[in-house]
């Protein structure tokens, strides 16, 4: 093997090496046992919205919607997922705008 090829293969293998290594973030989901009976049979990319929307609540506020829901009275992307909070990480009433 050429000196060079040698060098770039053991380059590639220590990036490799190197992002599999360190720590990971997880992803904060709420449980599929908190989605109601409605949206257990959506599809698994909806559920896992919703499932999101939930345990991150703060972050969605923060985000505007760019759907034009707004002109039903959505100020952020939560209200897209969530009609009526029941406080931190409870839902009592969810919003089926974003199931469609």
């Amino acid at each position: 093997m050429k000196r060079g090829s040698f060098i770039l293969l053991v380059l590639l293998l220590a990036l490799v090496a190197s992002s599999c290594s360190g720590p990971k973030e997880e992803v904060k989901m709420a449980p599929a046992t908190q989605l109601p009976v409605s949206l257990q049979d959506a599809p698994v990319e909806v559920q896992e919205a919703y499932r999101f929307a939930i345990a991150n609540k703060e972050l969605l506020l923060a985000i505007p919607c760019f759907c034009g829901c707004n002109g039903i009275g959505h100020a952020s992307n939560y209200d897209c997922y969530v009609a009526e909070d029941g406080g931190p990480g409870q839902v009592t009433e969810y919003d089926n705008h974003a199931v469609f």
